[in-house]
């Protein structure tokens, strides 16, 4: 017994537990198979051990056993040793075949490296990724952009920035190209806002899973899907579909493009004098955007365009970031530090306790929205800039017969007034 583990006696007694129910057949046997976890056939094996040595019998005989199979000593002993000595620098499988053909060692390729492994002779491997296999272009501009940033010292000195870049998957044209001081919630709104702009609405963006674009509970494990960041709110009213990607590798088609871009764009700003990231935008915009396209560009596989001109009239507040808040009684609101004060409007007297929107729009300015109302804009320091427009007053039918010109006016026609052809004949009232 003094080979046996608290591990082992405890399974031992669950087993001892589910035989003595089955033995009083409190269930059968082929319920305690299925309880501990074996076969039927080992369940009977048991069966018949506990009958012949009792208790006893359920423990694992092979506990304090050496295998069978163990490697002798000595040979573990000349194996390390003709590797340190004769074959030092030979790989694992270049040395069990010598092991094979000029010793007459039949072990297995596996326990050779185990062996050298454990002894800190040769080195553990990386364990190899899965399988992956190359995904196809979309075929169609429009239905699957990237978007990613690369930092990088663009200016070949000691300032990093970070080149944030949209790219369709179909043809790897470049739709916008941007530095920015770092890719951020506001920064990516701006590029899709402006690819929106410009190209109209897609169907997809691929992006990995920064903390702008998903919401990871815990490394390594799926996103949430279900709660939005600020640019998955945005594309979710826009219809447009996010894709995260796991990996580097699935990203390889952008990471590819960067490496092109860090081997020539840092060149060309130098060539041109280029030394502020305001400069370099202006060149990103009206020259080498369009160079580059012109020499990577790839045709797509059909002709058409997945894009859709963007009806939306309200872009400015799609892509802006957003904050729910509750109006003070002094019809006030709180938002980052700032005290926004929310005039009278013609169509409410108050809006103190309402649920609001407060846009905090590219241009660092302000907006409050109940429901489909704008209550008002504000600068960046809170001022207010623009006031609720106001209602048009409504008039009653007396007030309009009032303002109407005596001429215009169409006389009613009572008891005592007969109409004649066009003209109007009223009856002489006698008191």
């Amino acid at each position: 017994m003094k080979f046996y583990s608290e591990a082992a006696m405890e399974r031992a007694m669950k087993i001892q537990e589910v035989i003595l129910r089955a033995i009083a057949k409190k269930i059968t046997w082929w319920q305690a198979a299925e309880i501990i976890g074996i076969s039927a056939r080992q369940m009977r094996r048991w069966k018949e051990r506990y009958e012949e040595h009792g208790y006893d019998g359920l423990y694992d005989r092979r506990r304090g056993r050496p295998s069978p199979k163990r490697v002798p000593l000595a040979t573990v002993e000349k194996v390390l040793a003709l590797y340190r000595q004769q074959y030092f620098d030979f790989n694992v499988r270049h040395f069990h075949e010598k092991l094979r053909e000029e010793h007459g060692l039949g072990l297995s390729y596996t326990w050779v490296k185990l062996a050298l492994q454990g002894a800190g002779l040769v080195k553990k491997r990386r364990q190899r990724g899965p399988h992956r296999k190359r995904r196809e272009r979309r075929p169609l501009p429009g239905m699957l952009l990237h978007v990613d940033g690369s930092r990088h010292r663009w200016f070949c000195d000691d300032r990093w920035y970070d080149l944030l870049v949209v790219m369709d998957d179909a043809t790897s044209e470049i739709y916008h190209a941007g530095l920015v001081e770092q890719e951020s919630t506001r920064t990516v709104l701006a590029a899709l806002r402006a690819v929106v702009e410009k190209r109209g609405l897609f169907c997809a963006l691929y992006s990995d899973r920064a903390s702008h674009f998903f919401l990871t509970p815990k490394a390594g494990e799926p996103v949430d899907r279900q709660r939005l960041t600020q640019v998955g709110r945005a594309l979710h009213e826009l219809g447009i579909q996010m894709i995260p990607a796991y990996s580097p590798q699935a990203r390889g088609r952008s990471e590819r493009n960067f490496q092109t871009w860090q081997g020539r764009l840092p060149q060309e700003l130098r060539l041109c004098g280029i030394t502020t990231p305001e400069q370099a935008n202006d060149f990103l915009r009206e020259h080498y955007s369009g160079e580059f396209n012109r020499r990577f560009a790839v045709p797509a596989a059909q002709r058409g365009s997945a894009f859709v001109p963007s009806s939306r009239r309200n872009l400015d507040r799609v892509f802006s970031i957003q904050h729910e808040r509750v109006v003070n009684r002094d019809n006030t609101v709180q938002v980052e530090n700032r005290c926004l004060q929310i005039d009278k409007t013609p169509w409410r007297a108050t809006l103190a306790g309402c649920r609001i929107t407060v846009y905090e729009h590219l241009d660092s300015t302000w907006t409050i929205g109940y429901g489909p109302h704008a209550v008002g804009r504000y600068t960046a320091d809170g001022t207010l800039l623009q006031r609720p427009p106001r209602q048009r007053t409504r008039v009653s039918a007396r007030q309009s017969l009032a303002l109407t010109p005596v001429a215009l006016r169409a006389p009613s026609v009572s008891a005592n007034q007969t109409k004649t052809g066009h003209f109007t004949c009223y009856k002489k009232r006698t008191f």
